[in-house]
């Protein structure tokens, strides 16, 4: 083992307090939450608000959507405790340098899914639905024998399920008794497939540079399977299949939406370039609001998207209009 490595990942022998064992519940990943916003704003526009006090339905949403990702979290933390310690960054993480109990371990997590859960279940069927399978995700993708993220690119599929979960947690707080159109929910699926592996391939990138691929392999046992091209050309298909669903998406329900595909490719690109970058915050998705270029990107995307839902465009019709084909 490197010893850059090496000194940062042997425990202290220090025990955790209360305060170290809500950190490992990562509430500074909240921003990823941001994922919702999209669901709230698609359900209003074409549904419109059903039933419920709107804005009771999305504090318990939120809550849900916190508590269900804060007990993912839980698990992830102390399950890859010994794995973590081979990371250059990671090792640094609590349940590496502390020594945790693994008996309050599980309580906390079961606390954080009993309240995800209760949350969601007063507020909709839908959310509970879309909650309880946010917590079994967490099972899946952590917790052995199943443990997908050990897995070459089941890793991506499974731990990317969480982004069309949060989009229709946001749906159900505007329309509980409905859930997203498919094409939506693919295109955010193979969306935050696209963020996943452009995350994997930085890790790849600057872990295999510093320390070679054994190493990066002791981290994740799904790095076995994968190389840096792999990992580039899954970024391209995950990012093709999201904008093809999604512009069917847009397609169906607005043709006006169509002029927000050059942004929403741009944001792609740039993203992949980022995860291309020596510590790349590609690999702390939390912290992604500090990107100036991205930020300004989603500036724009935000912009655009009020203008095409206000203003009507009848020109742009003509591209769902075949005009080659004689129709006997």
């Amino acid at each position: 083992m490197p010893p850059e490595i090496a000194r940062e990942s042997i425990r202290s022998g220090a025990r955790a307090g209360l305060i170290d064992y809500l950190r490992i519940a990562r509430f500074d990943h909240a921003t990823k939450h941001v994922f919702i916003i999209p669901g709230i704003v698609f359900a209003y526009i074409l549904r419109g608000p059903q039933g419920r006090d709107i804005w009771l339905s999305v504090v318990e949403g939120l809550v849900a959507a916190i508590c269900i990702a804060a007990a993912n979290y839980v698990i992830n933390e102390w399950l890859d405790r010994d794995f973590d310690r081979h990371h250059p960054t990671k090792s640094g993480r609590t349940a590496v340098q502390l020594e945790l109990d693994g008996r309050l371990v599980l309580v906390e997590w079961a606390a954080f899914i009993a309240i995800g859960l209760a949350a969601a279940w007063l507020s909709s069927r839908t959310m509970f639905f879309a909650a309880a399978i946010f917590g079994l995700q967490g099972v899946i993708y952590n917790v052995p024998p199943l443990r997908s993220k050990d897995k070459p690119y089941l890793d991506v599929i499974s731990e990317s399920i969480n982004n069309p979960l949060r989009l229709t947690i946001g749906w159900a707080m505007v329309d509980p008794s409905t859930i997203p159109p498919g094409s939506i929910v693919i295109a955010y699926w193979l969306g935050g497939a696209f963020l996943m592996a452009a995350k994997r391939l930085s890790e790849y990138r600057e872990i295999v540079a510093a320390y070679g691929k054994a190493q990066l392999c002791l981290y994740r046992k799904s790095f076995e399977g994968y190389s840096e091209i792999s990992l580039t050309g899954s970024c391209f298909v995950y990012a093709m299949g999201s904008s093809f669903f999604l512009s069917v998406f847009l397609i169906k329900y607005r043709i006006e939406y169509l002029l927000l595909m050059p942004v929403i490719i741009a944001l792609f690109a740039v993203y992949l370039a980022l995860s291309m970058q020596p510590g790349s915050t590609a690999q702390r998705p939390e912290r992604l609001f500090r990107e100036r270029e991205l930020m300004i990107l989603a500036a724009l995307l935000c912009v655009m998207f009020v203008f095409t839902t206000l203003i009507d465009i009848p020109a742009l019709n003509s591209l769902t209009v075949q005009q080659f084909i004689k129709v006997q």
